[in-house]
């Protein structure tokens, strides 16, 4: 499938590793595809973020990354749907990292097989790269690009999509100024 990226989409994932290896964790996620998107300057996708504001919002993004990765990962739905249960999410994270360190949800597990400098993909992130080329054929479009990962990642149910919808970027804004609405000639990036 790797063939199929155009020179942006291999830059998003290899900026994905690099992120991943920069932070110290054992796997590449959605979260480090979604940065290594918001990373990019040229090209499709940076253009789409650009115009969306969600460039503008990078700091409000990260935080809210951050908050959702201290829950352990949970979405703000989730933690709705706990509440009307009566579930204090908050007092439920503020008791583990009282007994086990900040962040002690957001820890990943070790990875099984440690190799040095190899960073294995988690199952969310292979679905968003599986996800651009299920997008990118439905499309009929020959190559998958940065903006086929950006909609990856807006159409895959979870904390990056939640993140991305709260600031602006959906799948239907992603595709109004990546390809056009209706008849309208798609969005030029330049």
């Amino acid at each position: 499938m790797f063939e199929r990226f155009t020179g942006e989409a291999r830059a998003v994932v290899t900026g994905a590793v690099a992120r991943c290896r920069g932070a110290g964790e054992p796997r590449v996620t959605d979260e480090h595809l979604l940065l290594a998107l918001l990373d990019m300057t040229e090209g499709r996708a940076a253009f789409v973020l650009r115009a969306l504001g969600a460039a503008d919002r990078r700091e409000g993004l990260e935080a809210a990354l951050a908050a959702a990765r201290r829950r352990g990962g949970m979405t703000a739905a989730d933690e709705r749907a706990l509440a009307g249960l009566g579930v204090d999410v908050d007092r439920i994270v503020a008791r583990v990292e009282e007994a086990h360190g900040e962040g002690a949800l957001a820890a990943f597990p070790a990875p099984r097989r440690p190799r040095s400098g190899h960073r294995p993909f988690t199952r969310e992130a292979k679905g968003v790269l599986e996800r651009s080329l299920r997008i990118a054929v439905g499309r009929r479009d020959r190559a998958i690009g940065s903006e086929h990962l950006l909609l990856a990642l807006a159409a895959r149910p979870g904390v990056v999509a939640e993140v991305l919808a709260d600031h602006g970027v959906t799948y239907g804004s992603v595709e109004r100024v990546a390809f056009g609405a209706g008849n309208a000639p798609p969005a030029q990036a330049g």
